[in-house]
């Protein structure tokens, strides 16, 4: 592997982090020990998103930059008599990419590997065999021999399930291959954007946050914006990458390495017009290039944000990255590092005037 940089490094320590909804507090922690030192002030809400406040004026408006914590992965249900773990998805997966796959389950006892199973093909019928294996009768096998040897290893209905994968730098060394792309890279984004402000007068608020529980359907967004209370938020988080084989332009348009991308609409919400073309605008005059999308079958953490109190002009920004929910995705360093430039320089512009008039755009 190449030599890893102060980025990779963290890029790493985040994806290695284990942490699916509602169990978040290893992500957590790797992510606040990178960004305490760019913030004025750490704080949780109550289901654990983590909240970085960076004070640039007092009196400036509240701009909320949300990546979430959690990634897909599954919950232990049940232990049989042979010791097979019977599980959970946990956020959605696709069943033709989990068969096995090595997992780890996390006890309180430590990590237990096991691998993804089932019957295997040669004992399906010829019509089994042409359907994709269902996950309700996939199960998870740690070489246990019975439950009771399952439960003294530490094994337990309610524990989480991880998908393992080791952070790799590809042999072009701006493709970078993890697990939990989807969205550890939204936190490292929310932490670089706090670094770049560290010494920088900037006319507002600014919150870095890692909310929980996005993939269940965005809920740590919508406490964390509720105890923030944010004028302008963003959602950054993954997006489609529609280059590779197979993909027309209608069904995706985005490259890996062309930009971040801005969503014009998802399932979550329509982008607030005013700040869309702010963002737009910024990219232009600084030579940043980005990328358009809609997404009409997902969200992110933008749309529980902009729904909060009376309403937060809100827009998602996104990378591009390939193979997400599944154990290995890959992105680009060039639209991680550009849409941290692009944040950064935004959040610059965005003083108390500035939002009043975007607010009505």
């Amino acid at each position: 592997m190449a030599k890893l940089d102060e980025t990779l490094t963290m890029l790493k320590d985040l994806t290695d982090a284990k942490g699916i909804p509602g169990n978040e507090k290893e992500a957590r922690e790797v992510m606040k020990k990178y960004i305490e030192s760019y913030a004025d002030e750490i704080s949780t809400d109550g289901l654990g998103s983590l909240i970085a406040k960076k004070v640039g004026n007092e009196d400036g408006p509240k701009i909320m930059v949300a990546g979430h914590l959690d990634e897909v992965g599954f919950m232990v249900t049940q232990i049989d008599n042979k010791g097979f773990i019977r599980f959970q998805t946990v956020g959605g997966w696709w069943s033709q990419v989990m068969l096995a796959q090595r997992v780890t389950i996390v006890t309180k006892k430590g990590d237990i590997t096991g691998v993804i199973g089932s019957k295997p093909p040669h004992v399906l019928s010829p019509e089994a065999r042409k359907k994709p294996y269902e996950i309700k009768d996939m199960f998870i096998d740690i070489g246990a021999s019975s439950k009771e040897e399952a439960m003294e290893w530490g094994v337990l209905p309610g524990d989480m399930v991880v998908p393992y994968f080791e952070f790799t730098v590809m042999n072009n060394e701006k493709m970078l291959l993890a697990k939990a792309w989807d969205n550890r890279i939204g936190c490292a984004i929310a932490i670089d954007v706090l670094k770049n402000l560290k010494n920088e007068e900037h006319p507002n608020i600014v919150y870095g946050v890692g909310n929980v529980q996005e993939e269940v359907g965005l809920r740590g967004a919508k406490t964390a914006a509720m105890k923030i209370q944010p004028d302008i938020g963003f959602g950054v988080d993954v997006g489609i990458a529609g280059d590779t084989p197979g993909i027309t332009e209608k069904e995706a348009l985005s490259k890996m390495g062309e930009g971040p991308q801005i969503i014009l609409y998802d399932a979550s919400m329509v982008s607030h017009k005013g700040l869309r073309d702010l963002v737009v605008g910024v990219a232009e005059e600084l030579n940043i290039p980005y990328q358009f999308d809609a997404i009409p079958g997902g969200g992110t953490d933008a749309g529980s944000i902009h729904l909060t109190a009376n309403g937060v002009p809100s827009l998602a920004i996104t990378i591009a990255t390939r193979y997400i929910h599944s154990h290995a995705a890959m992105l680009h360093r060039d639209d991680y590092e550009n849409t941290v430039k692009l944040i950064t320089e935004v959040i610059k512009r965005l003083d108390r005037e500035t939002v009043d008039k975007i607010t009505f755009e």
